[in-house]
């Protein structure tokens, strides 16, 4: 078997190409989504249509356009292309592809554009292999990720790249694709094939917004239809085992239980189950969220009410004794009961500013009335001394007595909320502060 190596790790053979492969665009004209991108008049458009590349990072789910756009770049501008992937290039192959270039551009000033993917897991010092090269104009450089690129690459890399940020594909868009893979004869699934309307959506709503999962679909699917119709019984089996967006410890990881915590935070039940099942759906691991209602729990409800605390400990608890399904049930009680609670971050906001003044102000010593005495010695130099047992006072409260370092004054960080239990803990606070004051008040004769 014959091939010839156009662009570093892929391979030309005589086998056929997958449909998502063979299907990929050619010309704007033919590409479906990014209108915030390619609509006429925005940059990346004019970019492309003028043959002007520059160097770039598309950062974007699977399946949106990122490879095609940088072939489509390297065409319009009659670049040499090379491709090579993050995965499994190194710096020796950044090397190889800067040879390459230099080659070409000597032969006949031919421009390259090399495209990386998977960018974001070079690290730095490859990263930094190829910059020279991109400042001297050997190398267009496009990169591809789906990481945020202000997490995962240099800023050296950043600040000479402009980062475009691809969006997943509406499910018009996925159905257009679809249908044109059907109707193309060169290109397409090469055979007659019958699908109804409804069997496009369920495909192109099971690909969650990726081209490229959408057109494998559709082809599985097709090799299923032993008599060309592919019915809804096949398209519901091969969509069957697709799973909503998730990238574990990725984007949209962070994107989700972030919206799922700010949706409790936002005391709205439903939009946080949402995200929850969002997430579920996704393969998150359910333990994962018990643990960050903990946090919830104690960042945005607190005092307000302890029960949330408890709550989210039991759903922890019956999700690790139960596993799935009827763990996540338990979960899903804590999620409605933490939205519905009411809401304090009083004692999260008190112990930052207490950490702050405990950084701040240094090793303040310990007064010594607070002070443990469990020797003689420790007696004899005043440790414990005059210190108020509060259960012999009034109220089981000394009243006027200072817990702070002899050199602090005292400040005041909890600020309880009206709201939950923490109105009860407000008004006992501010009885106590009275009951300081009047003690700390001269007497009256």
């Amino acid at each position: 078997m014959g091939f010839a190596l156009t662009d570093l790790f892929t391979i030309e053979s005589d086998i056929e190409s997958p449909l998502a492969d063979r299907m990929r665009p050619a010309t704007l004209a033919e590409f479906y989504g990014q209108r915030h991108l390619l609509a006429e008049g925005k940059p990346l458009q004019r970019a492309i249509s003028q043959g002007r590349a520059h160097s770039m990072v598309f950062w974007g789910p699977p399946g949106t356009g990122k490879t095609t756009l940088a072939r489509m770049i390297a065409t319009t501008t009659d670049a040499h292309f090379i491709a090579l992937s993050a995965v499994m290039a190194g710096v020796k192959d950044i090397r190889a592809a800067v040879a390459e270039a230099e080659q070409h551009r000597q032969m006949g000033n031919r421009s390259t554009v090399l495209f990386l993917d998977e960018v974001h897991r070079f690290n730095k010092s490859q990263q930094d292999a190829f910059l020279p090269f991109v400042e001297n104009g050997t190398l267009t450089f496009i990169g591809a990720t789906t990481e945020n690129p202000s997490f995962e690459l240099n800023n050296a890399l950043l600040s000479r790249a402009r980062v475009y940020v691809l969006k997943m594909l509406e499910v018009e868009d996925l159905r257009d694709i679809l249908k044109r893979a059907l109707q193309d004869e060169k290109r397409g699934l090469n055979a007659c094939y019958t699908i109804s309307d409804t069997s496009i959506d369920l495909i192109a709503t099971a690909a969650d917004g990726d081209a490229r999962r959408s057109l494998n679909l559709l082809e599985l699917a097709a090799d299923l239809a032993e008599d060309g119709n592919i019915n809804e019984d096949i398209v519901k089996e091969v969509a069957s085992g697709s799973r909503r967006r998730f990238d574990k410890q990725g984007e949209y990881f962070y994107d989700q239980i972030s919206a799922l915590h700010k949706s409790i935070r936002g005391t709205d039940p439903d939009a946080s189950l949402y995200w929850l099942m969002r997430m579920l759906d996704g393969g998150c691991d359910p333990l994962y969220i018990a643990r960050r209602l903990i946090r919830v729990a104690s960042e945005d409800i607190g005092n307000a009410d302890p029960r949330a605390l408890q709550m989210t400990l039991n759903a922890w608890e019956a999700q690790e004794r139960l596993g799935s399904p009827e763990g996540e049930l338990a979960i899903a009680h804590a999620v409605v009961y933490l939205a519905c609670a009411p809401k304090s971050n009083a004692v999260y906001t008190a112990s930052k500013a207490a950490l702050e003044d405990a950084r701040k102000l240094g090793s303040l010593e310990v007064p010594l009335h607070l002070r443990n005495a469990p020797t003689r010695l420790m007696k004899d130099l005043g440790y414990g001394q005059e210190y108020r047992y509060a259960h012999d006072e009034e109220a089981a409260h000394a009243a006027g007595e200072s817990y702070f370092p002899d050199d602090m004054s005292a400040v005041k960080y909890y600020h309880p909320v009206p709201r939950g239990l923490e109105i009860r803990i407000r008004e006992k606070l501010e009885e106590i502060e009275r009951r300081n004051q009047d003690k700390q008040s001269p007497q009256k004769p």
